[in-house]
């Protein structure tokens, strides 16, 4: 039980990550006309990508012993 909590938690990074991108997009805040728009895609996705891998490997590091 405390392993899945801990891998729900080490995702919420990454969903938070993908509904900014998706709340962007659908809101009419970008536009095709956007400048950068496909590099900033690009940070918000992997960032919240690298966040998750980060809290996943610091949450289950006590793991490994």
């Amino acid at each position: 039980m405390l392993k899945s909590l801990k891998i729900v938690l080490a995702i919420v990074p990454w969903v938070a990550a993908s509904y900014a991108f998706f709340w962007l997009d659908s809101s009419g805040t970008w536009t095709s006309d956007t400048p950068h728009r496909g590099k900033l895609s690009v940070l918000i996705l992997a960032s919240g990508l690298l966040l998750s891998f980060l809290l996943h490997s610091w949450l289950s590091r006590g793991e490994r012993k």
